[in-house]
């Protein structure tokens, strides 16, 4: 069994998906939001300090953090202030095509290892109102980049190149071999991992 450092339902309903045994226990590490960092660094300090929070009181667990940003042209965009900060970014992502990166952490036994996973999401031209009408149904509020690809925002999306999962919040493919490399059995029913 693991231990997922987050409160995404997302990630929740992903790892529910490949049958993953596991438990939530929030993190309260406090996110950082810049720095000078590339998306890659900031998502894995992020998931790393998230991860390495709740292992502290939980150490007989490997412990998963994760954390994912959007980016475009040089520009790293979280989850959206308000309405009208989801309204900008959806407006600036319209036509174009971003990055979705996710970190990946496993800490466990005073060890971490980490990965990230970065996909291509192609955007077709939205309209405002498309725009106004997406922000009022409340979907974008906790999600990095104001959208859902799983969600209403999947008909904005033209294409991807890259991990699906990842964008919606957990790269599945990568975390099965982050976990194959730490020795971490992602479907072990008892404490700790299996030999592999």
């Amino acid at each position: 069994m693991i231990i997922l450092a987050s409160a995404s339902p997302r990630r929740k309903e992903l790892l529910t998906q490949i049958g993953c045994k596991f438990q939530v226990i929030t993190s309260n590490a406090e996110e950082v939001t810049g720095g000078g960092l590339s998306p890659q660094e900031l998502v894995v300090k992020n998931a790393y300090n998230k991860a390495a929070a709740v292992a502290r009181e939980h150490p007989d667990y490997p412990v998963l953090g994760s954390d994912t940003v959007v980016s475009l042209d040089g520009h790293i965009y979280g989850k959206p202030r308000d309405e009208e900060h989801a309204k900008e970014m959806l407006k600036l992502f319209s036509g174009k095509t971003h990055q979705v990166t996710t970190g990946i952490v496993f800490v466990w036994k005073g060890q971490s290892w980490q990965a990230w996973e970065t996909t291509e999401v192609v955007f077709s031209t939205l309209s405002q109102d498309k725009i106004d009408k997406y922000v009022a149904t409340g979907e974008p509020a906790d999600k990095a980049g104001a959208y859902g690809i799983q969600g209403q925002a999947a008909t904005f999306i033209k294409g991807i190149r890259g991990s699906y999962s990842n964008v919606v919040g957990l790269p599945l493919h990568c975390l099965d071999g982050l976990a194959q490399k730490a020795g971490i059995d992602l479907y072990d029913n008892g404490e700790g991992s299996s030999s592999r």
